[in-house]
């Protein structure tokens, strides 16, 4: 049986196409493509004219891969995240999308998201029996769940994502050690249940899902072998001081700069610098050593639910 995932990220939207035979899965297609929904609207809480454009764009080329694929209309999973829950005209949006595309959309809640985000980080074999702090950076909403293999211990959505974060503080580019310091206290006073959360559970591994946490795992076999990882392995445990190289490269940068650094992508090197400044005080304030990668995030939890 085919089943395609669609998650319309605040920034980017992913189309996932697998085909499951029993418990085995085959993945037949997958791609991301930037439709930026949250750009110029977020925190007003708002899809412009402008983005809604680029989402039919983007969905209309999705419509034409399922087709070429023959997924059936009931077997189209479509998520939409941050930027869709908060949006005052997310009745309309959906409705264009419809209209234009047949896809229906089904908006989650916070919680969910986190939910699924720990399924596929789960699947993708980052956690172990440890108490980790899942972390996943989208452009509207970060999810933080605090659990091991097993089992959630503790989860919840903030909006703070990389969209609102960018429109808000990165005022200058490269970013302005101001805007830096006033992040980091942004972050201090939203995060304040995490901060508890942490106390209770106290981890010690930090596993980012996808987005930025894969343009570090990129930048880090670039700088130190040369060639991307083999896009088969699922999960990476990048050195504390791998990454803080990449900080320090990228929060030095503008644009351009930041676009030629080996392993970056267009996708990633805007909103790259405030998730990095998120990443590093997260480690910073909550005494983390260790970090790990996951390339499956929250379609990949979606069809694992599927399972469940």
């Amino acid at each position: 049986m085919k089943q395609a995932i669609i998650d319309l990220g605040t920034n980017t939207f992913h189309l996932f196409i697998a085909e499951k035979n029993g418990s085995a899965v085959t993945t037949l297609f997958r791609e991301s493509r930037p439709a930026k929904i949250g750009m110029a609207g977020i925190n007003q809480g708002i899809i412009t004219e402008e983005a809604i454009g680029r989402a039919l764009n983007v969905l209309t080329y999705f419509r034409s891969i399922l087709d070429q694929h023959n997924v059936a209309p009931e077997h189209v999973t479509a998520i939409g995240t941050s930027a869709i829950r908060v949006a005052k005209n997310q009745a309309e949006f959906i409705e264009r999308v419809w209209e234009a595309t047949g896809i229906r959309i089904q908006v989650i809640s916070g919680d969910l998201e986190a939910d699924y985000i720990y399924r596929g980080i789960r699947a993708a074999g980052a956690l172990d029996d440890a108490t980790s702090l899942v972390m996943d950076i989208g452009g509207g909403s970060v999810e933080f769940i605090l659990g091991n293999q097993n089992r959630i211990f503790w989860k919840q959505s903030f909006e703070i994502g990389g969209q609102r974060l960018l429109e808000r503080f990165m005022t200058t580019d490269p970013i302005s050690s101001g805007s830096v310091q006033r992040l980091r206290t942004y972050f201090q006073e939203q995060l304040l249940p995490l901060a508890n959360a942490i106390h209770q559970y106290q981890p010690t591994v930090l596993v980012g899902s996808s987005g930025s946490f894969d343009t570090l795992a990129d930048m880090w076999f670039m700088h130190e072998h040369g060639h991307l990882p083999d896009p088969n392995q699922t999960t990476f445990t990048v050195p504390m001081a791998e990454f803080y190289r990449s900080y320090q490269l990228l929060i030095a940068r503008n644009r351009d700069e930041r676009m030629e650094l080996p392993g970056m992508i267009s996708l990633r090197v805007d909103m790259i610098v405030v998730a990095f400044c998120l990443i590093d005080y997260v480690l910073k304030a909550y005494d983390i050593s260790e970090i790990r990668t996951s390339t499956y995030s929250l379609k990949e939890g979606v069809l694992a639910s599927f399972n469940a």
